[in-house]
């Protein structure tokens, strides 16, 4: 396969997924926003997801204080923003079209459908007058791409490259949110005591949760009240959980197998280092030494992953 080829796709699928993790974000903190809460909680959140995407810069110097409404609208539809939700679909469809003969008519249709209904929701109002409904629309398209790609294409190098840019970019986006909403409440509301703020603590996991589709699976697995180290355990360490680290990682190793070429057996090796740390490890040793340190060397690690990804079988890594 050309590397120009394998490139539209593996980013087509980065910023498809991108735009799912968004959305998901957003949710939950909208959401979340909704509860009762005192002004500087809420703020707490909005910064936390601008912190998550590094947005914070950016954000502050085109709108300076942060405010609800003006993080939801950088956030979706401001296109000097390459993270919202709108660059996100459009960088998708305008990756697919420049590879629209590698993709079946199934899966071009569905990037191409989603980037004209964004554009037609956007346009008359339909986020403003119920943000909750946009979000769960723009995760069915995330949903619905994938699908039909796994259902519609040739198991081969073209699939490989697409899942590859879909685990990479899931594994930082976990990471990521772990790591900022953990930083967000490990002064007042670890272990919390009082009983507003127990409340608080469970609305907050609940949060985290249920921005990864994570909260039926919590209570299936440990059947308990939510405790902040499990949640740690569900998003990090569990292979049978979805938007996990441990499974984002499999799926890395298992298709940067299938594209195997003469220069890429050191990137092969590092995933899999860096898999086997995650498949032997345990939680009580990851919080000991320090989730943060943790998860800022495990974004690190990613991150270079993709460097190696782009440098053995892609042109230039885009930004």
């Amino acid at each position: 396969m050309l590397s120009r080829t394998a490139d539209h796709l593996f980013w087509m699928a980065r910023y498809t997924e991108r735009a799912e993790n968004t959305a998901r974000m957003l949710d939950v903190n909208y959401q979340t926003s909704l509860l009762p809460q005192s002004a500087a909680v809420a703020q707490v959140g909005w910064q936390g997801l601008l912190s998550i995407s590094e947005l914070v810069p950016s954000y502050t110097a085109r709108h300076g204080e942060i405010e609800a409404s003006r993080v939801m609208e950088f956030m979706v539809k401001d296109e000097t923003n390459p993270s919202s939700i709108l660059s996100c679909l459009r960088a998708a469809r305008e990756n697919a079209r420049a590879v629209r003969g590698s993709l079946t008519t199934e899966a071009w249709e569905t990037q191409n459908q989603t980037w004209l209904e964004v554009n037609r929701m956007l346009r008359i109002g339909e986020f403003e007058r119920d943000p909750g409904q946009f979000f769960e629309w723009v995760k069915f398209r995330s949903h619905l791409s994938r699908g039909v790609t796994v259902g519609t294409m040739l198991m081969d190098e073209a699939l490989h490259f697409m899942r590859l840019g879909t685990f990479l970019e899931r594994a930082d986006n976990t990471a990521r949110l772990v790591d900022v909403k953990f930083h967000a409440v490990q002064s007042d509301f670890f272990g919390a005591a009082t009983e507003q703020d127990q409340e608080y603590d469970f609305y907050h996991w609940s949060a985290i949760l249920r921005s990864v589709s994570g909260f039926e699976i919590y209570r299936k697995v440990y059947r308990d009240v939510i405790k902040p180290e499990r949640v740690a355990d569900l998003l990090i360490l569990r292979p049978d959980m979805p938007r996990s680290l441990h499974a984002s990682l499999n799926e890395v190793v298992s298709n940067l197998g299938m594209v195997a070429n003469d220069q890429s057996s050191e990137t092969q090796r590092r995933a899999g280092k860096l898999r086997a740390e995650l498949q032997y490890g345990s939680i009580d040793e990851i919080l000991s030494t320090g989730l943060h340190a943790f998860l800022t060397q495990f974004l690190d690690r990613v991150n270079e992953l993709g460097s190696r990804i782009s440098r053995d079988f892609l042109v230039p890594a885009k930004l």
